[in-house]
């Protein structure tokens, strides 16, 4: 059963910082692309950030320059560092893994997400 598990959401001032983590089970770390996806009060679910297994990284726009995707498969974890932290940034993050098969199956899982409220 694969499992992804988010924490580090929270409370935190405009221009602010925080951490997100996930922790993922060892095979997903080997072969998954990983994302952070959020969604904001009234809003559909948006992509903020993905890195590949070897460690490509890509941004939406709006996070570009204030977020840093990053994954340590040796101890299965996905990281999301938010500097300069803004309103429009409050949203529920939630951690994604996916994988296309050369079949052109797709598997992907979600984590139960962690909100993050930025707020003065």
């Amino acid at each position: 059963q694969v499992q992804l598990v988010e924490s580090g959401g929270g409370l935190v001032q405009p221009g602010g910082s925080l951490r997100l983590s996930c922790a993922g089970s060892p095979r997903i770390f080997r072969t998954y692309e990983m994302h952070w996806y959020r969604q904001a009060p009234g809003k559909q679910r948006e992509l903020v950030a993905g890195i590949t297994s070897g460690g490509t990284t890509n941004y939406a726009d709006s996070v570009k320059g204030r977020f840093t995707i990053e994954r340590d498969n040796a101890r299965t974890m996905m990281y999301l560092q938010m500097n300069n932290l803004e309103s429009e940034d409050t949203a529920v993050y939630y951690c994604h893994a996916e994988r296309i098969f050369s079949t052109g199956v797709k598997y992907n899982y979600w984590g139960q997400g962690t909100h993050v409220t930025v707020s003065s």
